[in-house]
């Protein structure tokens, strides 16, 4: 089960780990290659480390602000630990996977499995070579090496083998596996353990200054180790899981979404922790200025065009398909250049947005004046239609940026927020006073609490109450808020509940000076995780299992955003600063 599972990460690829010590997937050198270990998808591929007692109980948990986690086996002979990590930052061309055997209580005795498959498992290990305890090989176009593995046997491109460890001491696994020539010297573990904490400690703050500081490290944690050195930040770190089984709805989110890329830069903003708004601005800002009123919704991480969807041969995860690429491309979403306004407000009201991403700040604004008038897929990537949320949050994203501009030009920012909001009045405003998803969409949906949220309009406004009071009584279940109501059937059999918009709600509730209510919000939704603390894209609330790809970035970040939110009171003019 996905709740099971961690994930290791290092900015340029993320490993996932379950609880049996098996790494089931990674995608080398990049985010979006191809799995060299997809048993995740059913495909063929693993490093697994795993008690040889076949009688074990599992546990485990992160090194506190980082993603270095320790599995823990309970076994009838004593307690095992294995620490695992992904070398930290990582190489953008070869990944090193460090893992430590620690025997805590009694002799440790595990059996070890590495069968490193390229292309989605299509490439065995090829001219394995043992030289001095250290091995080699060729896995289609990668190079790869494992040392701390003397005693191996090859079988069939595999390497088995078992590690007995005495009481109190450790031994060490590396696996290198890389698209370039390997470096000569070895990789020296103790050395790049300090390296590795010394790393994670650099980057994560203490988050002293919200309601949850343990987990806003671990979400931070989290969202630092899905963002590469070129700023760019993947959705998740996986493809393919499905969000409701043969619904046909599991995508690749192997990419930077600059949706979600501007919502952890505002979040980090907002916890004046300015190294991950940075990266977005700068990520976002070379979009906008090379691609201008055609920015795409989505890029790979080196800027690039996201695939085009494709089989690669596996069988799936249950219920979901072995589909990479994302279709994405073929889809126009206005709200983005809100997104990516609101993203430059805040790094211009801490001083930190330069002349050339004051340049792409006018490209998106100048994009929303050509084409707002435009259908637009929206938030959610649906059929084109005038969507309510998407001119929302373009007119709060004008706002925002308009509040640090010139006067001549914060005028005329703001002259067309008002536009915006008058035209949105004018065929979005449901007879009951709130605002409807499209001029032919009735019904209310929860992207429509973050305009409010981003300060379209004021939340003492009678459209704001109306929303807020509609998502709530239509739905709200059992403390989790689904995205909108799909058909006549209960909301939980249509889909999971969305993380992202209960823990919105939270932020809603809390600026309109309901704190009590905002906190329960926040609470029941920072709890529907895995056994790590990783939060997916949506919530099976009757099943109580995790949906959709793994981790979701922009959950934890709204969780990051919403445990600084609720550490103040609420700001007595009810408004919320984006």
């Amino acid at each position: 089960m996905l709740r099971e599972y961690a994930m290791l990460a290092d900015g340029m690829r993320a490993a996932l780990i379950g609880p049996r010590g098996d790494i089931s997937w990674m995608c080398v050198p990049k985010w979006h290659d191809d799995a060299v270990f997809s048993a995740l998808l059913g495909g063929p591929g693993c490093f697994a480390v795993t008690p040889a007692d076949p009688r074990f109980v599992w546990g485990g948990q992160y090194e506190d602000g980082t993603l270095i986690w320790v599995s823990r086996w309970i076994t009838s002979a004593g307690i095992i630990e294995c620490r695992e990590a992904l070398a930290y930052p990582g190489d953008p061309h070869r990944a090193i996977l460090l893992r430590r055997i620690r025997a805590v209580q009694g002799a440790a005795e595990v059996r070890v499995a590495v069968d490193v498959r390229a292309g989605f498992g299509h490439h065995r290990m090829g001219r394995l070579r043992r030289d001095d305890g250290v091995w080699t090989a060729c896995s289609g176009p990668l190079r790869i090496r494992v040392t701390g593995a003397p005693e191996a046997e090859a079988q069939d491109g595999a390497l088995e083998f078992t590690v007995k460890v005495p009481e109190g001491e450790h031994y060490d696994l590396v696996l290198e596996v890389s698209d370039t020539e390997l470096p000569g010297e070895l990789i020296q573990p103790d050395q790049t353990w300090t390296a590795t904490e010394y790393g994670w400690q650099r980057e994560v703050p203490q988050f002293g200054n919200t309601i949850a500081p343990d987990d806003a490290r671990q979400s931070y944690a989290v969202l630092r180790g899905m963002t590469g050195a070129g700023g760019a930040m993947v959705a998740a770190a996986t493809m393919g899981l499905p969000e409701r089984a043969q619904q046909k709805r599991n995508y690749d989110y192997r990419y930077a979404w600059i949706r979600d890329q501007c919502f952890v830069g505002v979040a980090a903003a907002s916890c004046k922790e300015f190294p991950l708004m940075d990266d977005a601005v700068g990520f976002v800002a070379a979009r906008l200025l090379e691609d201008g009123p055609g920015l795409r919704p989505a890029y790979t991480v080196d800027g690039g065009r996201v695939p085009d969807e494709h089989d690669v041969g596996l069988p799936g995860y249950p219920g979901g398909s072995g589909r990479a690429g994302n279709w994405v491309n073929g889809q126009f979403q206005l709200d983005v250049f809100g997104e990516a306004l609101l993203l430059f407000a805040a790094a211009a009201e801490n001083d930190r947005l330069d002349l050339e991403q004051w340049k792409a700040a006018e490209v998106a604004a100048d994009a929303i004046a050509q084409r707002h008038t435009e259908p637009d897929a929206g938030m959610w990537e649906l059929d084109n239609e005038r969507w309510a949320h998407s001119r929302l949050i373009c007119a709060a994203g004008l706002r925002a940026i308009g509040r640090h501009a010139p006067a001549p030009q914060g005028a005329l920012w703001s002259s067309q927020a008002d536009g915006l909001i008058a035209d949105v009045t004018n065929d979005c405003l449901h007879p009951s006073g709130r605002w409807q998803r499209s001029p032919t969409d009735s019904r209310v949906d929860a992207a429509l609490l973050r305009p409010v949220i981003r300060g379209a309009v004021a939340p003492q406004d009678p459209r704001s109450i109306a929303t807020l009071r509609a998502v709530r009584e239509e739905l709200a279940r059992n403390g989790y808020l689904y995205r909108f109501r799909q058909d006549r059937r209960p909301l939980d059999l249509s889909e999971g509940a969305f993380l992202l918009c209960g823990f919105d709600l939270a932020m809603a509730l809390h600026q309109s000076d309901q704190p009590l209510e905002a906190a329960r919000w926040f609470e029941r939704n920072r709890a529907a995780c895995g056994t790590p603390g990783l939060f997916t894209e949506e919530y099976d609330v009757e099943q109580r299992q995790l949906r959709g790809n793994f981790p979701q970035a922009f959950v934890h970040a709204a969780m990051l955003e919403a445990s600084r939110r609720l550490a103040d009171s609420p700001p007595p003019w009810g408004g919320l600063n984006a």
